[in-house]
């Protein structure tokens, strides 16, 4: 058996090697000569799966090893027989994580979050754990998810329009469709530019096709927009300068790439192979995660307010402005900056002692996802 993987997908090799030949490339050079004979692929959104790169070959299942789907053309896979697979919700904690470090840059910034309106845009696996995230820095929350609302009738959806209009700040967490009732190509153009509360912060961690970039400079050029924070580009790995230069934070598509959720896309590929060619991995997760020497933070009762207490807690799991200095001192560097990311570990790895009788922040740090040392 033959398998072919992006070589960037961590953990993975030695797992498959006793079941197969394992090829392993650069996702964004992998051809239709390189999979011709394989078996089964194992990509990342880096390679685009479509009738270009798998017409005429052996392969009888595809696997990403991310929570996306817009790089496969999921239609020809099933016309043609090919089985596939992602990985939903596997980095799911380490955007949260991702989320909360703007948040606390935000509040040690001097803008207080503290009865804002967050506007959630997109509330599946993802979007659920930054509702949280707003509620812990006792945000009001609102949440838009037109799919979700027609699943579950009861889910308290609010209309897009509305949302913009009166959320303090707003975040995308949807996926990239470009058909269908709810296509999010664009979501941010020159009409809902138009719609947003005056000031507002936008910030974008899902695709980067969901926001038009010459829409946001006029945004954050006119004032309608104060602060923009991007995680994912619309032409990436190449990223607009000018849009740079105008941002509060640039990060070269890293949120979801703490460990932890790293190690959880891989398992799901490896566990989409195994059932495919019953090689008895099923169970299989990567063991020894990688972490810093000390993961257990300590807060003292001060007079500090609850939200920077907050925000030096996350900070010193992950600081995302790091992330941010390093693109912009390097934006040539992006897929360098990815592929070879520092170790991060997500919130729910960390340990807080807190003071027992200090409920609200307990109730707060429990929201983020911290483990609570009393």
């Amino acid at each position: 058996m033959l398998i072919v993987a992006d070589d960037k997908i961590p953990f993975l090799k030695g797992v498959l090697e006793p079941y197969a030949e394992v090829v392993y490339l650069p996702g964004a050079s992998i051809s239709h000569q390189d999979v011709k004979e394989a078996d089964a692929l194992i990509v990342r959104t880096r390679t685009k799966v479509n009738s270009g790169l798998l017409s005429g070959s052996k392969v009888k299942g595809v696997v990403s090893a991310t929570i996306g789907t817009d790089h496969m053309d999921i239609p020809w896979l099933e016309k043609n027989n090919i089985a596939w697979a992602n990985a939903p919700g596997c980095n799911s904690g380490s955007v949260k994580q991702y989320i909360a470090s703007v948040f606390a840059t935000l509040e040690l910034s001097g803008y207080s979050l503290q009865g804002k309106t967050l506007g959630v845009v997109g509330v599946g696996n993802v979007g659920s754990k930054v509702v949280k995230v707003g509620e812990a820095f006792g945000m009001k929350v609102l949440m838009s998810d037109p799919p979700r609302k027609e699943r579950e009738k009861d889910f308290p959806n609010t209309d897009l329009n509305v949302l913009l209009q009166v959320s303090d700040v707003v975040t995308f967490h949807v996926p990239l469709t470009k058909d269908g009732n709810y296509p999010t190509f664009h979501l941010l153009n020159d009409t809902s530019l138009l719609m947003m509360k005056r000031g507002c912060i936008l910030i974008n961690s899902s695709r980067g096709e969901v926001v038009d970039e010459q829409t946001l400079l006029r945004g954050l050029g006119t004032g309608l927009i104060d602060k923009a924070i991007l995680d994912v580009w619309e032409h990436e790995p190449a990223i607009l300068q000018k849009l740079q230069d105008e941002l509060m934070l640039g990060t070269p598509h890293i949120a979801g790439y703490a460990v932890d959720g790293k190690a959880n896309g891989t398992a799901a590929a490896v566990r989409f192979v195994s059932n495919m060619f019953q090689l008895g991995l099923e169970d299989w997760y990567p063991n020894d995660l990688p972490a810093p020497e000390n993961m257990s933070l300590t807060i003292r009762d001060n007079d500090e307010a609850l939200n920077l207490k907050l925000a030096q807690a996350i900070l010193q799991t992950y600081d995302v402005s790091e992330d941010a200095r390093r693109l912009a001192e390097h934006p040539e560097k992006f897929e360098d900056l990815r592929g070879n990311y520092p170790v991060r570990r997500e919130l729910s790895c960390w340990t807080v002692t807190v003071p027992d009788e200090n409920q609200e922040l307990i109730k707060s740090l429990q929201l983020l996802g911290f483990k609570i040392k009393a």
